[in-house]
């Protein structure tokens, strides 16, 4: 699954906003909403520590999130 569906789908389950996720994280709402509509295809990727927060606040295993984010980062290196 890729980093925006995973997120979507974790943020339906708990009942969030990008708003109320950007406020328990930290993160701003702008980079959530860039993970969002890209994942890691985009402009924006997420950090290590953006993973680990967003994997913790929505009780996800960070490793997947990682996996995932690494994944797509390689394949849009192989893009380039």
């Amino acid at each position: 699954m890729h980093l925006a569906q995973l997120l979507a789908s974790a943020m339906h389950r708990r009942h969030l906003s990008v708003e109320a996720l950007a406020l328990a994280t930290g993160i701003r709402t702008p980079r959530i909403k860039a993970f969002l509509e890209d994942g890691t295809d985009g402009p924006v990727h997420p950090t290590a520590q953006e993973l680990k927060e967003l994997a913790d606040t929505l009780a996800l295993p960070a490793e997947s999130m990682t996996q995932d984010a690494h994944h797509g980062l390689a394949a849009a290196g192989q893009r380039s």
